[in-house]
């Protein structure tokens, strides 16, 4: 009979294509475009605080700080592509490199984001008893000039929204800031028609209301790697069919699938074989079997399966079905 062992299915069919990306993050193949957008979102920055100084906008200001929230979560998100490309290999006390400091940063981005929210909603507050008069053309033109950036960045960041998470972190920023700057232009062009100045904290509001979902949504999928959550693109059933159903194949325990960070799945199992499979030809055949399956249905980076024979699973002491 076969004693139990381990083999590591790495080269699945379909997964050529996506080899980079597995092997150092989504992100990686997007850093240029997140450094493009972390530029554009510096030189709005800058011109939103001087139109808020100039014309009293709160919710310039608001918007602003939206911008330097974003610009500060892109610039964690190329430094945790820069950190995450270090290390890992053997020897080392990290195998998977330095990949979660993605997870980390965009932790770090959902918290700033919360943050932010709740400074504009205290700030809007107190403005609504005593909106101050507001200079509403060149309110105007700084959230036209943000708007326009704002499209440009989610034109840059979209082809990489649905790969990483830092990624479409920023995306979602860059979103919200597109949004709030519809609000300031709004806001804008009603001052400057009616001269109405409670347009301004309310439009504070909106902006602020926009952040909170984005926040909450960022730091839900962090949560979910970081309790390293079976991926939603995985169903965890379907999969131990295909397993079982595969032939050579009598059961499969301690299957686990879980996320090192975006764009890298990672999936084990203890696979028992049937009685005719008592050699390693034969066990090599089965996992043969097992890649061809489960390469055209599940989109898993690393595999690895261990086979036993029927009667290892009573020597094992943690056992998960």
């Amino acid at each position: 009979m076969l004693a139990g062992g381990s083999a590591d299915i790495c080269a699945f069919p379909n997964m050529e294509r996506m080899g980079h990306d597995h092997a150092h993050g989504a992100s990686s193949a997007h850093r240029g475009r997140l450094a493009l957008v972390l530029a554009l979102t510096l030189v709005v920055l800058v011109v939103e605080v001087v139109a808020a100084a100039v014309t009293g906008s709160l919710a310039l200001l608001a918007d602003a700080g939206h911008m330097a929230s974003d610009a500060g979560g892109i610039a964690l998100a190329l430094a945790a592509i820069a950190v995450g490309r270090r290390g890992g290999g053997p020897g080392s006390r990290r195998s998977f490199g330095n990949h979660r400091t993605e997870i980390l940063a965009a932790a770090v981005n959902g918290a700033v984001l919360l943050g932010i929210a709740v400074w504009v909603v205290v700030s809007a507050v107190r403005r609504l008893d005593d909106a101050p008069d507001v200079d509403g053309p060149l309110m105007l033109a700084a959230g036209v000039l943000g708007l326009v950036a704002n499209l440009m960045g989610l034109w840059l960041l979209s082809p990489g929204a649905g790969e990483s998470l830092n990624v479409r972190g920023a995306y979602l920023e860059v979103l919200g800031d597109a949004l709030g700057s519809v609000a300031v232009i709004v806001a804008a062009v009603v001052i400057s028609l009616t001269g109405w100045a409670l347009a301004d904290p309310l439009a504070s509001l909106a902006i602020a209301v926009l952040i909170v979902p984005r926040a909450i949504s960022l730091l839900r999928d962090v949560g979910e790697v970081l309790l390293e959550s079976t991926p939603r693109h995985v169903d965890l059933a379907e999969l131990r069919d295909h397993i079982v159903t595969t032939p050579g194949v009598a059961d499969v325990h301690d299957l686990h699938v879980w996320t090192i960070t975006s764009g890298m799945p990672v999936m084990s199992a203890h696979v028992v074989v049937e009685d005719d499979v008592h050699d390693l030809d034969a066990a090599h055949a089965v996992l043969d079997r097992l890649r061809g399956c489960l390469a055209d249905h599940f989109d898993v980076a690393h595999s690895t399966f261990q086979i036993e024979p029927a009667g290892h699973l009573g020597t094992e002491t943690h056992v998960h079905h």
